[in-house]
């Protein structure tokens, strides 16, 4: 979609280039809302780790570095914003 736009992107792989903890804490910060917002709370680590979703972002930011699968995604970050990608247009706001 965003190649359609003409819109230049790098992409992450999130599984080998997982976002650090303070990356999380910065997406965070840019999308103006707490770590449970970002959380996948249907995935399998989620269950695993005992977590609810409504633990702080002292607890969850940590786990979801170790387990990139738990962080909602796409997520796009420009000029200091951030999107998530759900639906993917949301991702043209950043443009």
């Amino acid at each position: 979609m965003l190649k359609e736009h003409n819109l230049d992107f790098e992409y992450r792989e999130y599984k080998k280039q997982p976002l650090t903890e303070q990356e999380l804490r910065d997406v965070v910060a840019m999308l103006g809302v707490p770590a449970k917002a970002i959380l996948r709370k249907r995935d399998k680590a989620v269950a695993a780790l005992g977590l609810t979703g409504d633990e702080s972002d002292d607890v969850l930011i940590p786990h979801m570095a170790q387990n990139p699968t738990m962080v909602q995604r796409p997520i796009g970050i420009l000029n200091g914003k951030a999107e998530i990608g759900r639906p993917v247009e949301n991702l043209l706001k950043l443009s």
